[in-house]
């Protein structure tokens, strides 16, 4: 079993998690918008990876196993996704001393670190469009990007050459050309062999052509085979996950799927329809568990279990602003997210309940003041990090429905029996076990230390309150 297989991740944006350490070279003079100021499109904090670094005890007590970086190379972007120079961590977050010093700290207590890799587009200041902006046609650069007209339009609504989604800061690149292809392989090798412990593949289905991807995975596997690749497929990724592209993908489905079931009438469905995550259907127990099924019959095991199981990332709305608040849902969703086969995956502040809405609201500064924090959301998924730590089959065994109706939902982990209530009301575990807990008797709810006897193939256990759930084993 791989490393990635059922990994706690945390996904940081580093520009706003922590303030710490030298200044990159060269140093910034300011301004740096304050870290409690509403985020801007515009606007830099001042996060660096040496900030990261130091707050890692934060994220060891939290449970954490690998942190998911957004993109950390010299951009003109807060986000990073303009990208300048590949082999350069932006000075802003403190340069690739800061990424050295990162790695040696996550390694030395066993978290893993993965980087964001965009090579779909560049920003504008990439040396190979600098170059092509200057000298026109004459460019030997000219077929690193799709270009359809002279002199470039490059800082006008309409760009006369291919960018992503129509945004002339973001040029596409040219993957086809060969030196493209050799230049993006290098980067990908390059930072493998620094340390990083895998790839996060930003919008990977716009780039065409499967070969570079499958080129892409024999280059990283060969400087390290046991690095993880994981694509941002926002829909059910079948091509992807037969074993010669990725290990996985970002798990939306899945997401839609947790938050529709958790949700209920708290979800504000028009704030998460302006997102990526679209439509979020509202599903009952007998639903939810069939669009489970499906995502898990879909994939190898191997994949199901490395998936990247996420509620919500730097694109979508933050968890408790899309449940307007409830706190409840709030913590079952993600407690629910431990429990599943995947990688839970933990956008930075959901844990203590910061809200946003969409991009910028959903990328201020991390919040340090613990009297602003929601500590029991924090603590439900530090509890429940712990038990999968403390559980290991809670990665790796599969799914299997027990009971599921109307909010109430019961599935295996292998000897585990998990229970959920989705709903505002009290419910009682009585339920048939369909052969689960064949000895018939004593078992243990791991999360509330609460005791039952099964008796005539039911579970017959206590109430479970509303919006909880239980951990069950036999004794």
């Amino acid at each position: 079993m791989s490393w990635y297989q059922g990994a706690f991740f945390y996904q940081i944006f580093p520009d706003r998690f922590f303030r710490s350490g030298p200044p990159g070279q060269p140093a910034p003079a300011g301004p740096l918008e304050p870290w409690e100021a509403p985020p801007t499109l515009r606007g830099f904090k001042g996060g660096t990876l040496y900030g990261v670094a130091e707050k890692l005890p934060y994220l060891l007590d939290l449970g954490v196993e690998a942190i998911y970086l957004n993109p950390i190379f010299l951009s003109t972007a807060n986000h990073r996704y303009h990208t300048v120079d590949y082999f350069q961590v932006d000075p802003l977050l403190g340069g690739n001393a800061a990424l050295r010093h990162l790695l040696e700290v996550a390694h030395a207590h066993g978290v893993r670190v993965i980087l964001d890799g965009v090579f779909n587009h560049t920003g504008r200041g990439f040396f190979a469009f600098q170059h092509l902006l200057e000298n026109g046609p004459e460019s030997p650069y000219r077929d690193w990007y799709h270009v359809k007209g002279f002199p470039l339009n490059a800082y006008t609504p309409h760009p006369n050459y291919e960018a992503w989604w129509g945004n002339p800061e973001l040029p596409k690149l040219k993957v086809e050309t060969p030196e493209v292809r050799a230049y993006l392989l290098r980067v990908a090798e390059h930072w493998i062999r620094f340390g990083v412990d895998g790839w996060r593949l930003d919008v990977p289905n716009e780039i065409g052509d499967l070969e570079f991807w499958r080129a892409f995975r024999r280059r990283v596997k060969g400087a390290n085979p046991e690095a993880y690749l994981v694509g941002e497929i926002w829909e059910e990724a079948d091509l992807w996950l037969k074993g010669d592209l990725f290990d996985a993908t970002m798990n939306y489905p899945l997401a839609r799927a947790v938050l529709g079931f958790v949700g209920g009438e708290a979800l504000d469905q028009e704030l998460a329809a302006r997102s990526g995550l679209g439509r979020i259907e509202p599903l009952q127990a007998l639903s939810f568990s069939r669009r489970l099924e499906d995502l898990f019959r879909r994939y190898p095991w191997e994949a199901v279990t490395a998936q990247m199981n996420l509620l919500t990332s730097h694109d979508t709305p933050r968890l408790l602003t899309l449940l307007r608040g409830d706190v409840a849902r709030a913590r079952l969703a993600l407690a629910l997210l431990f429990l599943l086969p995947g990688n839970p995956t933990v956008y930075y502040g959901e844990e203590i309940g910061m809200e946003g809405g969409p991009d910028p609201e959903n990328r201020a500064g991390m919040v340090w003041d613990e009297a602003r924090w929601k500590g029991e959301i924090r603590e439900t998924v530090r509890r429940i990090a712990a038990l999968r730590k403390a559980h290991p089959l809670l990665k790796t065994t599969p799914y299997a429905r027990i009971y599921a109706q109307d909010g109430h939902l019961a599935f295996a982990r292998g000897p585990y029996l998990v229970v959920v209530n989705a709903t505002e009301r009290p419910f009682l575990q009585d339920f048939p076990l369909h052969g689960h807990f064949p000895r018939g008797g004593k078992a243990v709810d791991l999360l509330s230390e609460a005791v039952c006897f099964p008796q005539g193939g039911r579970l017959c256990g206590p109430e479970l309150p509303p919006f909880s759930l239980a951990v069950w084993q036999e004794a």
